[in-house]
């Protein structure tokens, strides 16, 4: 039976990458996107639901599995209040409704170093988002922390360039341990969430570096993509 695979963050960076792999792949029957204005993209297979504030958007749906894409920096957001909103308060949201409709897989997007217990707010409310959503209960949670992502961004992010650029620079240092540190290109990220949605695993999962760009390879194989 073909899948039902429910996507927030469908604008973004890695959600705008997972979303054409998701309406090509032919486990996929439907691809729902949810979002505060429409998308410029037109598919038979694909229903939008829109409204100002994301989860007003939400309505009582049989789904397969959630995709959670949706993550802004406080710079963007203008302040950690409105951080809060959209990196914490959304992703819980959408997992109490995927909770309430019984969808058994959740794959959500969060960052190297997440802890409720740092003392950095950004890994700690990241962290707080992980701790919520592990308690839901998911049969299938995949979380997913990269370090810093590359890619073709709408949006400036001057510190995650530089940042990135700097990596890069000592990729050839960050091996072992350090690996986890390499930064983590869009589509591969976007290839990973779209495999662990479709062909889930028991249990929690957070992939790093290396785990993703595994999964990422499985998931291009099953399609006959070269990875």
């Amino acid at each position: 039976m073909r899948k039902t695979i429910l996507i927030a963050g469908a604008s973004g960076l890695v959600g705008s990458a997972c979303l054409p792999l998701l309406l090509a792949d032919e486990r996929v029957g439907r691809v729902i996107a949810i979002g505060r204005r429409p998308l410029p993209v037109g598919h038979p297979g694909l229903a939008q639901w829109t409204a100002p504030d994301l989860l007003e958007a939400l309505r009582p749906e049989a789904v397969d599995a959630v995709i959670c894409c949706l993550g802004t920096t406080i710079g963007k957001a203008g302040s950690r209040e409105a951080f809060i909103a959209v990196d914490k308060d959304l992703p819980l949201g959408l997992a109490r409704w995927a909770k309430e409709q019984q969808v058994p897989t959740f794959c959500l997007i969060s960052a190297l170093g997440a802890d409720p217990r740092s003392r950095v707010f950004y890994s700690r409310v990241k962290g707080e988002v992980e701790q919520g959503i592990e308690a839901m209960g998911f049969p299938s949670l995949a979380i997913f922390r990269p370090s810093v992502l590359v890619g073709p961004r709408r949006e400036k992010r001057i510190g995650e360039r530089i940042g990135a650029m700097a990596l890069q620079f000592l990729r050839p240092l960050l091996v072992g341990p350090l690996e986890d540190l390499r930064p983590m290109p869009h589509a591969v990220l976007a290839r990973a969430m779209v495999h662990a949605a479709l062909q889930p695993r028991p249990g929690t999962h957070r992939h790093r570096w290396r785990a993703m760009r595994m999964l990422a390879d499985a998931g291009g194989t099953a399609r006959g993509i070269s990875a």
